[in-house]
């Protein structure tokens, strides 16, 4: 089960600072510990390559690019550099995104507007880029990785994160329905309190720096009492892209300990 032997995978935002496992490297390295030969994309060269070293060490296929996911010309060469090298793309998993603080008064313009850049734009771009090609293949997968902000008022005040990332559910929904006759399936995954080294820089942002105190509020909001990791996303994501999940389009799985069921 959940074999990806011979299955071609983008994985965009795969690095991580440090030998910690966001989601991007926890992904990439399970995808290919499954049997795909990924291709994952950052705009930090040090945490791409962070990534490639591990899952090279691990005896697995891996090619980090340096790409800009932002910039719609480079998403553009880095599809096309692929789809040239091995004819198809089978998987292609979004993970970049961002938060940053403020409610509608106090976050500016021009953060707003790089919220649904990072969050938003960055997904549609490969989108927009792969779906032709795994046209051609008879189909595909897409994973997209949102998150409960998207969902729920979750205790900080992130307008801009939780539209953007509830934009990108229905993104997922809209091109799930208008791809399912080619074979093309589009899916969420929708993470909720995840400890990632990503906490400490939002303990920075919403906590005044106080790591501690921050994390043990994250841990205290779950109802199953602690935050989940990178790796419970990753599995998440590989069912999606598995042979396994044929049937499933156009909807999401939530992976937080129970937390958005506990919300009003």
């Amino acid at each position: 089960m959940l074999n990806l032997k011979n299955k071609i995978a983008i994985v965009s935002g795969c690095g991580s600072i440090g030998s910690g496992f966001g989601n991007g490297r926890a992904i990439s390295t399970l995808l290919a510990r499954q049997g795909a030969k990924v291709f994952g994309t950052d705009i930090n060269e040090e945490a791409g390559q962070n990534t490639a070293n591990f899952i090279r060490e691990e005896g697995n296929d891996f090619t980090f690019h340096k790409v800009n996911m932002s910039n719609e010309d480079e998403v553009k060469e880095f599809f096309e550099k692929i789809e040239k090298k091995h004819q198809k793309i089978d998987i292609l998993v979004n993970v970049v995104g961002q938060s940053e603080p403020g409610g509608p008064v106090e976050i500016d313009s021009l953060t707003w507007q790089k919220q649904f850049t990072l969050n938003l734009d960055t997904a549609f771009f490969c989108i927009k880029f792969v779906i032709p090609i795994m046209e051609k293949n008879l189909g595909g997968s897409i994973v997209n990785i949102s998150s409960v902000a998207g969902l729920r008022y979750v205790g900080k005040a992130q307008v801009g994160y939780s539209a953007s990332k509830a934009a990108l559910i229905q993104m997922t929904k809209t091109t799930a329905v208008i791809e399912a006759k080619k074979n093309i399936r589009l899916n969420c995954v929708v993470p909720g309190l995840m400890h990632t080294p990503l906490v400490e820089r939002l303990a920075n942002k919403y906590a005044d720096g106080d790591y501690a105190g921050f994390v043990k509020r994250r841990h205290e909001q779950v109802p199953m009492g602690k935050m989940g990791e990178s790796w419970d996303v990753a599995n998440a994501v590989l069912f999606l892209c598995s042979d396994e999940a044929k049937y499933v389009t156009g909807t999401e799985i939530i992976v937080d300990g129970g937390l958005t069921a506990a919300t009003p």
